[in-house]
């Protein structure tokens, strides 16, 4: 399974540079000598950079379109603390209300000010705290969900 990293955003500079559009804030997979999938495809990156705030800026061996998604294999990834999740592995998961009533699955994870919110596949969205989600179960595929939050 490929995991999102990152998108091309437009141009940084004037040596083949591009600002990382939604990038990841793990530092590692932005080293010079790394290699990142493009669209599914290698590249190396050759340059990397901060860029105007706080975003990161890539250099890659090859051109590559902008849109373009980056992503690296999931078996890429440390395995995450006990009790603690990627955001990835949330997206699919059945939101379950606490009777076991199916509300939905989860289609997106939304980064907020205050808390991240969980989109359902009706456009419900889910603040993701411990007072609206009880439970969030990756190996029965599902996030148990206070329905008063909803």
């Amino acid at each position: 399974m490929l995991v999102p990293v990152g998108r091309v955003g437009r141009p940084h500079g004037l040596d083949g540079a591009f600002v990382v559009e939604r990038a990841s804030t793990d530092e590692r997979r932005w080293q010079v000598g790394e290699t990142i999938l493009v669209d599914g495809a290698p590249a190396t990156i050759t340059l990397s950079r901060r860029a105007g705030g706080g975003r990161r800026a890539i250099r890659l061996d090859r051109d590559v379109p902008r849109g373009a998604e980056l992503a690296v294999p999931d078996s890429a990834l440390p395995p995450p603390d006990p009790d603690s999740y990627y955001v990835f592995q949330l997206v699919g998961l059945e939101a379950v209300d606490e009777a076991g009533d199916t509300l939905g699955r989860v289609v997106d994870v939304h980064t907020g000010a205050a808390n991240d919110n969980v989109e359902l596949d009706d456009g419900t969205l889910v603040p993701l705290v411990d007072d609206a989600v009880r439970e969030i179960d990756l190996d029965e595929g599902r996030l148990v969900v206070v329905r008063g939050f909803l």
